[in-house]
């Protein structure tokens, strides 16, 4: 189940505010607060799992990961990114397992070459 000071389980349960762009009995997809690039959707199991767990989970991961292509087509048509952070040295700020699509504009390097 979910835990009571995860931002993600919050919104799952309706106890915190959220744009959702779809939802099933598993999954959640909503816009992110963040405002970097015009499109920034999180893609979450509705369960609490970590970010591992959701990679490893088998027919969840997948029905994610499809639904994440969906809505990249969808949203950015010119093209997206499907992101997903592990750790904090790759700046995951939610426990709870997530994916993101980003786009909208042209998205330039991966990282910054010093």
């Amino acid at each position: 189940m979910g835990t009571a000071n995860c931002t993600f389980c919050r919104i799952v349960s309706g106890r915190a505010p959220a744009s959702v762009r779809y939802q099933d009995e598993d999954i959640l997809a909503f816009d992110n607060h963040l405002d970097w690039v015009p499109v920034m959707l999180l893609l979450i199991p509705k369960r609490h799992l970590t970010q591992s767990e959701l990679w490893t989970s088998g027919k969840l991961f997948a029905r994610i990961s499809a639904l994440a292509l969906e809505l990249g087509h969808q949203y950015c048509p010119n093209g997206f990114r499907l992101l997903s952070n592990f750790g904090p040295d790759a700046m995951q700020s939610q426990a709870h397992g997530h994916l993101h699509v980003v786009g909208g504009q042209p998205l330039g390097e991966y990282v910054s070459l010093w």
